[in-house]
């Protein structure tokens, strides 16, 4: 997907814009979900309205235009949220201020390949890894073990050919696949701008002797390991890459509608960093937090509900508060009442006189809601919902300031009586 064609540009969340297309590319985008609506307009005759959801980067469907959907916080801020999920201890982040490494580029698919093109360099400083890798194979003569068993099955114990097996020393690991697999991804991505093409193009060069991976096959599994320390910030990013694909999409009765490029889910992003970060920062607290913890709701255990994180004690037994992460626009009441509906349902499932929604904006910092009816507490109070609100656009490290200040509030929950 690297010619050049027609571009759509959208913003998160923004305006419908009126786009001329044909009737197969305006229902294509419709039915691919990379966006939130795409209806035809009804004042032009030929044309589509096009309206970008909480998805940011940039796509294209089987005979449509590419289109290119920015977030509306900063490019920069983005990576840090992502590069902060994947590794909260921030070795590989490059700068003191925690930011990764997206060059001058202020487009998600640009810095997203900049920054991938770069970590794989950085890994590769000293060399290609290699490793063992277990070989089961048909051979002319015997190199290893033979395989006894295949070798009368197959072939009545005649020989040549030999079943082996043995474990070969290369640079075929499932370590250099997800590279090579990830640098392939960038490569048909539109936008990806010609000096870092070209870069990725040279270390896939470098990466030629891992078998690149067939359409549908699913990733490798690596493990941290001491020998492969200096390849997991690149590897934790390029399996960011290669998850955050655009998959196909198939209507019931339909062929599958190919749909190239790559997306982020900036729901999906946010909560990731709120768990993630209120997670190492509750440890500072001596709490554990469970993040996408499962309960039911109805005794017979038929309704489940799966709060974002909930903290317990060190020994992960008893909960003390509950969480849940927001990517929402407050309403103009500043209320979003089906949230506090569900936030309260998690306080009662857990017993607990609190529970917290953390929000990507609003007008305060926070709000808190004491609810009618519920039984009061020592402190003579009923359940209390709070409502938390970061700024996104706000440097990483007061971001990170502001997200402990929100774990002091849920270590303190489980001290109210």
């Amino acid at each position: 997907m690297t010619s050049p064609g027609p571009e759509v540009s959208l913003r998160e969340y923004g305006p419908a814009v009126s786009v001329q297309l044909s009737t197969e590319a305006g229902r294509a985008l419709a039915a691919s979900g990379i966006l939130q609506s795409a209806t035809p307009d009804p004042g032009r005759s030929g044309h589509w309205l096009l309206r970008a959801g909480s998805r940011v980067g940039a796509a294209r469907v089987s005979g449509g235009p590419v289109v290119r959907i920015m977030p509306k916080t900063p490019v920069s801020r983005l990576f840090f949220l992502l590069g902060f999920s994947l590794d909260p201890a921030g070795a590989w982040r490059d700068s003191g201020e925690g930011t990764v490494d997206i060059g001058a580029y202020d487009d998600v698919v640009p810095a997203l390949a900049h920054a991938v093109e770069r970590q794989i360099d950085r890994a590769l400083r000293q060399g290609v890894l290699q490793g063992y890798r277990h070989v089961e194979e048909v051979a002319l003569v015997v190199r290893g073990r033979l395989r006894e068993a295949e070798q009368i099955r197959r072939h009545f114990g005649r020989t040549p050919p030999v079943e082996i097996a043995y474990d070969a020393y290369t640079a075929d690991t499932a370590e250099n696949r997800v590279l090579r697999a990830a640098i392939e991804r960038l490569l048909r991505l539109p936008g990806v701008p010609g000096p870092v093409r070209r870069r990725l193009a040279h270390q896939r060069v470098r990466l030629a002797d891992a078998q690149p991976l067939t359409r549908g096959q699913e990733l490798p599994d690596w493990r941290p390991s001491r020998l492969n320390s200096r390849y997991q910030p690149a590897l934790r990013l390029a399996e960011a890459v290669l998850r955050g694909s655009s998959p196909e999409h198939r209507q019931a009765g339909a062929e599958p509608l190919a749909v190239d490029g790559f997306l982020f889910d900036m729901n999906k992003l946010f909560e990731d960093f709120i768990t993630v970060a209120l997670r190492e920062a509750l440890r500072e607290h001596g709490l554990t937090a469970r993040l996408q913890d499962s309960h039911h709701l109805d005794v017979a255990g038929l309704v489940r509900i799966r709060p974002d994180l909930v903290v317990r004690t060190g020994d992960g037994r008893t909960p003390l508060a509950v969480a849940d992460a927001k990517y929402k626009v407050e309403q103009a009441d500043g209320l979003l009442n089906s949230d506090l509906y569900q936030a309260l349902a998690y306080a009662t499932v857990l017993g607990l006189r609190e529970a917290h929604l953390v929000y990507a904006a609003g007008r305060q910092p926070e709000r808190i809601y004491e609810v009618r009816g519920t039984a009061a507490g020592q402190d003579g109070r009923g359940v209390r919902l709070y409502q938390h609100a970061l700024d996104l656009s706000r440097e990483p490290e007061e971001l990170l300031t502001a997200v402990r200040q929100i774990a002091g509030r849920l270590a303190g929950s489980g001290l109210s009586p």
